[in-house]
C-alpha cells in the first residue's frame, strides 16, 4: 500500500501558459474551439473523454467517462444506452456537470447545464458512423445490469455478431442513442506555477446572453 505522506507529496508545477485578460473571447464556444485544437497536437489518446457527473433519486452523486461526440446548436454531445444508470439518472435529474482534463497542457474545463436527448434522427446518423462490432456491442450489452461472468457477455455477443451476419446495416437499437448538454455555465482552468492558477467562468444572464468573470483560484 502506498504510504500516505509520499501520496501528499506529490505535486508538480504548471507551467507558463495562461488565460490572458485582453485575450479572452465574448463566446465561451470560440474559446473551447481554440483549447480543444490545441490539444489535439498534443494529445493522441482520448482527448475528447470527458467525466459525466448525474445524481440518483437518493441525491447521491455519480461520474464516469463518456467521450464527446460533437458540439451542435450550443450543446455538447455524446451516446450512451437509454437504459443505463446514468440515463435513469437523466430521466430523474436532467441536469448535468462535464469535465474535460488535459494534463498536458495543464488544462481544465468545467461545463454544466440542462440535459436532453437527441433526436432519433441524430442518434441514427451517429450509429451508421460506429465500427460493426461497437454496434453489435451497444446490441449485446445490458449496460449496467449484473452479468453472471464474462463468459455470459462473450456469448450474449457472439449471438448477436450471428444473427446479424449476412445484414449489410445494423439497425440502431431504440434503447441505444444520445444526449445534448446544454450549458449556462463553462469555466475555463489554466494550471500556473505557484498554484495562482487562472480560472474564467462564462455564465448566462437572464436574457441567455453569455456573461464571463475571472474567479479566483
Amino acid at each position: 500500500m502506498t504510504d500516505w505522506p509520499t501520496i501528499a507529496g506529490i505535486r508538480r508545477e504548471y507551467g507558463n501558459l495562461n488565460l490572458d485578460d485582453n485575450s479572452i473571447e465574448q463566446d465561451p464556444f470560440i474559446l473551447f474551439k481554440s483549447w480543444f485544437e490545441e490539444i489535439l497536437k498534443v494529445e493522441k489518446s482520448d482527448p475528447t473523454a470527458m467525466v459525466l457527473s448525474t445524481v440518483d433519486t437518493q441525491g447521491h452523486p455519480d461520474s464516469r467517462v463518456v467521450l464527446l461526440k460533437g458540439i451542435e446548436n450550443g450543446a455538447f454531445i455524446f451516446f450512451t444506452n437509454y437504459e443505463s444508470n446514468k440515463a435513469r439518472q437523466l430521466k430523474y435529474m436532467p441536469y448535468a456537470a462535464l469535465n474535460f482534463y488535459w494534463p498536458q497542457m495543464a488544462r481544465q474545463i468545467r461545463i454544466r447545464g440542462a440535459v436532453e436527448k437527441t433526436t432519433a434522427t441524430q442518434s441514427d446518423a451517429y450509429f451508421v458512423t460506429r465500427p460493426l462490432e461497437s454496434q453489435l456491442s451497444a446490441i449485446a450489452s445490458p449496460q449496467s445490469r449484473p452479468v453472471q461472468d464474462r463468459q455470459t457477455l462473450e456469448a450474449s455477443f457472439k449471438r448477436i455478431e450471428s444473427l446479424y451476419q449476412q445484414q449489410q446495416q445494423v439497425t440502431r437499437p431504440d434503447y441505444w442513442g444520445g444526449y445534448c448538454l446544454i450549458p449556462n455555465e463553462i469555466e475555463f482552468w489554466q494550471g500556473r506555477d505557484k498554484r495562482l492558477h487562472d480560472r474564467l467562468q462564462y455564465y448566462k444572464d437572464s436574457s441567455n446572453e453569455w456573461l464571463h468573470q475571472r474567479l479566483a483560484p
